[in-house]
């Protein structure tokens, strides 16, 4: 999963989940305005064009009123491309008027300017009436409003814009201090899960909600830490204390081994009580071996070590075991494999223990394949048969101290192997996994160069 992605982060979905939002209540509420607004400039524009028609028609009732020189004076005095007059007599005659003779109805009409010859782009709002037998018609343009409307229009899109931008880089600084607090967890996560039970989420002080859960978190590792190196310490003291008196019990089964005139029943189950005794102690040894790896105490010896010529040297010690078990093994090591910082012995050891395993598990005619990769910035090795291999729901727990596939534990070995392999992995700043090779088993260990 891709962690780094801005545009998928919470506190960046967030802000803009809150400026679509925001965005949307500000159309609702200003297209709402808006169109009061509009209705309500409309309808002051339809009432200045009665007020007018009613002013006109006045005239014609006064004594010394004439209501053609009136609307005359009227044309007169306004602006030709905005205010129409048209006054007409019953046989269609033009009375007075700035505009060529048209067919309107009476009461309300709306009529585009290019039907006028007035303009193409404006719109008339018309009312026509009957003043004493002649025609009257009052007119004006909805120029000032559909300039209005335009404005307003252009101004809600440019606010919309600011808004979005606004959000956008709110949420971009928002995300990106959010995420660099959320990396710092996830880094220490990812320590804790290579074995560094002692890193610890850094505290800003802010005494937010980042804080107080990592201050939890952060408790929460120290018992953890405290518990798994209880359980460390328990096994590698019960190791250590058990080891002397268990090799006193094996001199004391040499010794009465030798003596002579032996029973054979006797001798045998002496035979087979030193082997035991051997393999405790090597289960111990291993246990023993992974503490001081995990302790980190090999660290020092850490120098340049190609990975290539490690494992081959491995292999080369391991080829007549593995030809006396039938099995064939093939090396693919390019030319050129960067030097890497490491203990030259302990990556043996780790080859070792999986070459062993391989041995032990895998078939007579089985093939073993070493592969060494590299690209930029990493080292990948290889141990790969075409074996039984391992169930992938089994493939984490075989890394457990101890833990074995076979429940009953009759064939040799120590369920150790495995869990060295991970230490010493670990203690290279490596991880190891367990890939199905269709069929057998393939253990890739990626070493991080630098």
């Amino acid at each position: 999963m891709r962690r780094d992605n801005l545009a998928r982060s919470t506190p960046f979905r967030l802000a803009v989940t809150f400026a679509v939002l925001f965005l949307i209540a500000i159309l609702l509420t200003g297209f709402s305005a808006f169109w009061l607004i509009r209705w309500d400039m409309y309808r002051r524009h339809d009432e200045a064009i009665l007020q007018a028609f009613a002013v006109i028609a006045a005239t014609d009732d006064e004594d010394d009123g004439d209501f053609i020189e009136a609307l005359r004076a009227n044309i007169a005095a306004t602006h030709h491309d905005n205010n129409l007059y048209l006054a007409t007599a019953p046989d269609g005659s033009v009375l007075a008027g700035n505009i060529k003779p048209i067919d309107a109805p009476d009461g309300w009409s709306t009529i585009p300017g290019k039907v006028l010859g007035l303009g193409k782009y404006l719109t008339f709002r018309l009312y026509s009436g009957k003043v004493h037998g002649n025609r009257l018609i009052v007119g004006e343009s909805y120029e000032d409003i559909e300039a209005l409307e335009h404005t307003t229009l252009a101004s809600f899109g440019w606010a919309s814009i600011f808004v979005v931008l606004v959000a956008l880089g709110g949420g971009t600084m928002i995300a990106l201090r959010a995420r660099r607090r959320f990396r710092a967890v996830s880094e220490t996560m990812g320590y804790i899960a290579h074995g560094k039970l002692a890193a610890r989420i850094p505290l800003l002080g802010k005494g937010d909600d980042i804080d107080g859960l990592s201050h939890d978190i952060n408790e929460a590792l120290a018992r953890l830490e405290i518990n798994v190196e209880g359980m460390r310490q328990v096994s590698t003291d019960i190791a250590h204390d058990l080891k002397t008196p268990l090799n006193r019990l094996r001199i004391n089964l040499e010794e009465a081994r030798r003596r002579p005139r032996l029973p054979p029943r006797i001798a045998e189950d002496l035979d087979a009580a030193i082997l035991e005794a051997d393999s405790i102690n090597l289960t111990f040894e291993a246990l023993l071996r992974i503490a001081q790896i995990e302790a980190g105490a090999r660290r020092a010896r850490f120098s340049e070590v190609d990975p290539a010529e490690a494992i081959m040297a491995t292999a080369e010690l391991y080829a007549g075991a593995i030809e006396d078990a039938g099995l064939t093994l093939t090396v693919d090591i390019p030319p050129g494999t960067p030097m890497l910082r490491g203990d030259r012995e302990l990556l043996m050891q780790m080859y070792a223990n999986l070459l062993e395993n391989a041995i032990r598990h895998c078939p007579a005619d089985a093939r073993l394949r070493l592969v060494v990769r590299h690209r930029p910035g990493i080292v990948v090795t290889v141990v790969e048969d075409n074996g039984p291999g391992i169930p992938a729901d089994e493939r984490e727990k075989v890394f457990r101290r101890l833990y074995r596939l076979e429940r009953s534990r009759t064939s040799p070995g120590t369920g150790l192997g495995l869990s060295l392999v991970k230490a010493v992995a670990e203690l290279h700043g490596a991880s190891v996994r367990l890939e199905d090779a269709r069929p057998g088993l393939g253990v890739v260990v990626e070493f991080p160069m630098g």
